[in-house]
């Protein structure tokens, strides 16, 4: 299982339920690694979406205790209930197609469980409300991969990918 998202100078991911930046290289390297695969979300995260609704050719696995079960048939996602719940039904797929693509509690409870983060870095405080586990910190992250700088919507982020020497099984 994998994490994937982008964080800006200070770890930061998120404010007011929303991306901090637009970016487009970014969001082309979210949708070309994702597609045909399985993402795992929070509800806030699915919420945040479009019209709510769920991405389009993945997998959508939406940890939502209490969710509308209704809601999860009509719209086509799958609603785990408990972390159990979640875990039974990442087991069915390849783990290297599993991504965890937020909000932030569903990034810090899933982070031990993860093989690698695909985090595109961004060289800018964008005043975030909500922040990623600083990876950097970790005694069991390294970074094993960077890209060199790129402009992207008028920011310099680098594409970089940490890898966990200590993974939990699910």
């Amino acid at each position: 299982m994998q994490a994937i998202l982008h964080c800006d100078s200070k770890w930061g991911i998120g404010k007011k339920n929303d991306l901090m930046f637009r970016l487009k290289k970014d969001m082309k390297f979210f949708r070309e690694t994702t597609n045909g695969k399985v993402v795992v979300m929070g509800s806030n995260t699915l919420l945040s979406f479009p019209g709510g609704k769920p991405l389009k050719n993945r997998i959508n696995i939406v940890l939502w205790p209490g969710g509308p079960e209704e809601r999860a048939k009509e719209d086509g996602f799958i609603m785990v209930q408990s972390l159990n719940e979640l875990f039974e039904e990442i087991k069915k797929y390849n783990e290297e197609d599993v991504f965890v693509i937020g909000g932030a509690m569903m990034y810090h409870t899933m982070l031990p469980y993860c093989k690698k983060v695909l985090l595109t870095k961004v060289d800018f405080d964008g005043q975030a409300e909500v922040f990623f586990d600083n990876l950097d910190k970790m005694d069991n992250w390294s970074m094993t991969e960077c890209s060199e700088p790129v402009e992207d919507n008028g920011y310099t982020i680098r594409f970089t990918t940490y890898t966990n020497s200590d993974v939990k099984n699910i």
